[in-house]
């Protein structure tokens, strides 16, 4: 019988170490008692009990039905010369977690960026000249339409009267549109057109009571007109509707009435002069010394220093005008005229700035290169003709 080992086997080697603590006692009968083993810093091998054969070698148990501990087969060397090498240990910088891989290549140094073409240009700080129009061609339309205004001025009347009724019509056909494009409004449209141009024909034939009749029947006509149509926003549409009528043929009659002096083209090209002066000196000054705003909720593109470049420019123009082109006028009475056409234009322009934020849109149209639509040229002539037409009629008469 082989003999029975008395004292605690040291564990074989590649097995982890055990506490010097735990010790193992084997018995003869091959069997263990289960006791609970100490707390270690490693976790402890598996327990074995049996008789060591010759060789060094343990024979095979198997599972014990009542609950006792397995014994193992020892499978690794028990000899230090036998041990295997140590598996080798990753670095720590190789287990370090590394930052995700990028899914985008960075762009070359050598290749400049493609740029995108749908996105919008970056910002340089600076605005366009001319408030992003085509300053040539804003030029070239405004020669043109004074080189026809002047013609038929000086050549027949009533070829003026033509040219104001077809501008008129225009204007309110403009104004309309983009009232039924941003609002819905569905504005009648033939009835003012002729009354708009009978507005201006009475003007001039009959004088500023004609021109008043004439209006109040275009408003008539309005009314009756939009009752061939279903009840619903009547009212928004026909005061719509007035108020087109009143904003552009009514305030052009005032052009006829100045027309209808004896003296008449001199005047309405005084008038003409002026209000482009006044557009011409506000942009001078602005783009120039333009530093406080005079209405940035409704034109940002406005300042104080404008208004005066404005005034200033009107008021020397106005004074030569009225000493070289109107009979019985003196210059100081020019100074007087072109304060007040300044004034007038600049709160024309706001004006018609304020509907086109309403309505949400930049221009009233497309027609004039450089300009916009007819409207756009017309915010500061159509307030300011009764201006001038009343100054005159004050200093020098009706005529």
């Amino acid at each position: 019988m082989p003999p029975v080992l008395d004292q605690p086997v040291p564990p074989y080697w590649g097995a982890p170490a055990v506490g010097h603590s735990q010790q193992f006692p084997l018995h003869g009968n091959g069997g263990m008692p289960q006791t609970r083993p100490m707390a270690a810093q490693h976790p402890a091998p598996e327990r074995f009990s049996g008789h060591f054969t010759q060789g060094g070698q343990m024979p095979q148990a198997s599972a014990d039905p009542a609950g006792e501990p397995v014994v193992a087969r020892l499978s690794g060397p028990l000899f230090r010369d036998d041990a295997p090498a140590p598996a080798p240990v990753a670095p720590a910088e190789e287990t370090a977690v590394l930052p995700p891989l990028r899914t985008e290549a960075p762009p070359m140094s050598n290749q400049a960026p493609v740029p995108d073409p749908a996105a919008p240009a970056p910002a340089t700080g600076r605005a366009p000249k001319g408030g992003g129009r085509d300053l040539r061609a804003a030029i070239g339309v405004g020669l043109g339409l004074g080189a026809l205004v002047v013609a038929s001025l000086f050549i027949v009347k009533w070829l003026f009267v033509g040219v104001v009724a077809a501008v008129v019509v225009i204007g309110m056909w403009e104004l309309t549109s983009r009232l039924s494009e941003s609002k819905g409004i569905n504005v009648p449209r033939p009835p003012l057109a002729v009354g708009g141009v009978g507005m201006l024909v009475a003007a001039y034939l009959g004088g500023p009571e004609s021109a008043l009749v004439a209006l109040a029947l275009t408003a008539l006509a309005v009314l009756v007109w939009r009752m061939s149509e279903p009840p619903e926003d009547y009212l928004r549409d026909v005061t719509a509707g007035i108020f087109t009528a009143f904003y552009v043929p009514f305030l052009a009659t005032f052009v006829m009435l100045m027309l209808a002096a004896d003296d008449g083209p001199q005047r309405v090209v005084l008038f003409l002069v002026l209000t482009v002066c006044s557009d011409t000196g506000a942009y001078a000054a602005g783009s120039r010394f333009g530093k406080h705003k005079l209405a940035p909720r409704i034109s940002p593109g406005k300042t104080r220093e404008g208004l005066v470049g404005a005034v200033l420019l009107c008021m020397l123009v106005g004074a030569l005008g009225m000493n070289l082109m109107i009979d019985r006028a003196s210059w100081w009475q020019g100074l007087v005229l072109g304060a007040c056409v300044a004034v007038s234009a600049t709160l024309g322009d706001l004006g018609e700035s304020m509907i086109k934020r309403d309505l949400g849109i930049k221009d009233m149209g497309t027609l004039l290169p450089g300009h916009g639509g007819l409207m756009d040229r017309l915010d500061s002539l159509l307030p300011t003709a009764p201006i001038v037409w009343l100054v005159l009629v004050g200093f020098v008469g009706a005529g």
